[in-house]
């Protein structure tokens, strides 16, 4: 996907988009998600929410700062929507989260107002800088810096923090017994209890068990499962997987 334009046979499977009726797609601009990890807010704006018929519409929307992302007016039709943000339509009262349902990595699921300034941010790397201090980084490219190794999470750990703000309000640890919801891989979009940690090496090879609700079972690699409470998810999730999966297997 090099070059500044995207083809749309070549775009996302996941993009809701019509593959052949015309030539070429909005290609995403660099930023905090990749493009197979992401949606063009103009592709938002137009294709799911259905405030356009057309890109240029779209743009006049995105242009006067209607839309918000993660409590921030974002005035760039290309700029990637990812994993957990936030998408506010101020005028509209609307406010969606990103999320993974089913075999799609990212739907916009309707979520209360209370919900509008929490995002959660998986913790994907970890280091020390200069001066001691412990500099952590989650999935959609945030840093979060803590005073020693004590108090900052671990690596696939899950921290709650105020948008924009990016104040922190909780980690939750990745451990047995936490709820979780699946982002990637054959079980995307399930969400229950994770029951058990196969640890293997690489560590990112390692294979969990997450149990849901209705007593079904999923494996998904530790990579592709992203914690969202201690005994509750913390945020609303996707509703209805688990009538699909019962109808697959009757």
């Amino acid at each position: 996907m090099g070059g500044r334009h995207l083809t749309r046979e070549a775009a996302p499977f996941f993009w809701p988009i019509y593959r052949k009726e015309y030539v070429w797609t909005v290609k995403p601009s660099p930023g905090p998600h990749p493009i197979e990890g992401s949606i063009p807010l103009l592709i938002i704006v137009r294709d799911m929410l259905g405030y356009a018929l057309t890109a240029r519409e779209a743009e006049k929307i995105i242009k006067r700062g209607y839309i918000k992302v993660d409590g921030v007016p974002r005035k760039n039709p290309k700029f990637p929507v990812g994993l957990m943000d936030v998408v506010e339509v101020e005028r509209a009262g609307e406010i969606f989260r990103m999320l993974p349902f089913l075999r799609y990595p990212l739907v916009l699921v309707k979520i209360p107002k209370e919900e509008a300034g929490i995002k959660l941010g998986k913790v994907i790397g970890k280091r020390r800088i200069k001066g001691g201090k412990i500099q952590v980084t989650t999935h959609d490219g945030r840093n979060f810096l803590f005073a020693s190794s004590e108090e900052a999470p671990r690596v696939y750990d899950t921290i709650v923090f105020k948008v924009p703000e990016q104040e922190v309000l909780d980690i939750i640890s990745f451990d047995v017994g936490r709820y979780a919801i699946v982002t990637g891989g054959g079980g995307i979009g399930r969400h229950g209890f994770i029951r058990e940690v196969k640890r293997l090496m690489p560590k990112k090879r390692s294979i969990v068990t997450i149990e849901g609700l209705d007593g079904s079972r999923a494996a998904a690699g530790i990579i592709n499962v992203f914690v969202v409470g201690e005994k509750s998810p913390v945020i609303k999730l996707p509703e209805g997987w688990e009538d699909v999966v019962r109808r697959r297997r009757e």
